[in-house]
């Protein structure tokens, strides 16, 4: 290779490497400022396990901060330790952490079912709202009202509703009640930022595909689409947290045994006698968590470059 080619191509090598790590820098930093979060997490409980009495601290009557004992407050590597060891003392059970992994991987697909499931919804709504003004003042009052709908009371119905469902020898199955319920909160979030999202892009920038006489899908791919970025991914962000709350809520409601929310009701009635079991479903519940924040975090990173002043 000439040295003319040599000096041309390097700047070009030089320039990428720094859009690849400016571009995953973002994320590798919010992964560590979680897991500072959870070091600081852990520290704070033994501190106040350390210094608080155990009757823990009162305001006359009222207690406002729970009792430090080991039945009430298990040390961190008290919990952690408890993973390791069989769920229960019958020969060949399984560990702890294996049985609440199958759960949490239970939970996650549900949810991501439901997630898939409301961000489609919540994208075709705010996409209806966004071409016609009156169906955005009609449906958007109503979008809203649906979300003051107790969840604890909605799920059993859509339960009771959805084992009535019979088509041919396809029978609704009991985790689609507990997606459905997932995507009832998720789609409202995406709705919403998707809404104002599509309604952000510049007017000079839609006025000029009109002059070029482009149709309402070239508008939208090419203007509206990537103005509405910035206010989608934070959409998409609260959408995978509901579907997790939904999932989680609509498992225990409907009494779903697979799941990571009928463990947690399950394991808390036998914190009596093994207080470190009950904190595990707690743990796969704030995994399931960090793996749906994760999954959105994965997709902003392959939308990088639309994410110039992200809306919050």
């Amino acid at each position: 290779m000439s040295s003319t080619a040599q000096t041309t191509a390097a700047p070009g090598l030089v320039s990428a490497r720094p859009r690849l790590v400016s571009g995953a820098w973002p994320v590798l930093r919010s992964a560590l400022l979680g897991v500072l979060g959870l070091v600081a997490a852990a520290g704070v409980w033994e501190a106040y396990k350390a210094l608080a009495p155990e009757d823990g601290v009162l305001v006359g009557e009222n207690r406002v901060l729970p009792r430090t004992t080991d039945l009430s407050m298990p040390h961190v590597w008290d919990m952690f330790q408890r993973l390791g060891e069989p769920v229960t003392s019958m020969q060949g059970a399984e560990p702890l952490w294996q049985v609440v992994g199958d759960a949490v991987v239970v939970s996650l697909k549900v949810a991501a079912a439901g997630w898939l499931v409301g961000t489609v919804v919540g994208l075709l709504l705010a996409l209806l709202m966004s071409s016609l003004r009156v169906v955005e003042w009609g449906l958007l009052p109503w979008i809203v009202l649906s979300q003051t709908v107790p969840l604890i009371a909605f799920a059993p119905m859509v339960r009771s509703w959805g084992s009535r469902i019979e088509i041919g020898g396809w029978e609704w199955a009991p985790w689609m009640s507990v997606a459905l319920i997932a995507s009832y909160l998720a789609f409202f979030p995406v709705a919403v930022g998707a809404l104002r999202g599509l309604q952000a892009s510049d007017r000079i920038h839609t006025e000029l595909m009109h002059t070029y006489d482009a149709g309402w899908w070239a508008t939208l791919r090419r203007v509206r689409a990537p103005a509405a970025v910035p206010y989608l991914l934070p959409a998409l962000r609260l959408g995978a947290a509901g579907a997790v709350v939904g999932t989680v809520v609509a498992e225990v409601s409907i009494v779903y045994p697979d799941g990571i929310g009928r463990m947690l009701v399950q394991y808390a009635g036998q914190a009596s006698g093994d207080p470190e079991k009950a904190w595990a479903p707690i743990f796969g519940a704030v995994v399931l968590g960090l793996v749906a924040a994760g999954f959105v975090a994965l997709l902003g990173l392959l939308l990088r470059n639309y994410r110039r002043g992200e809306a919050s």
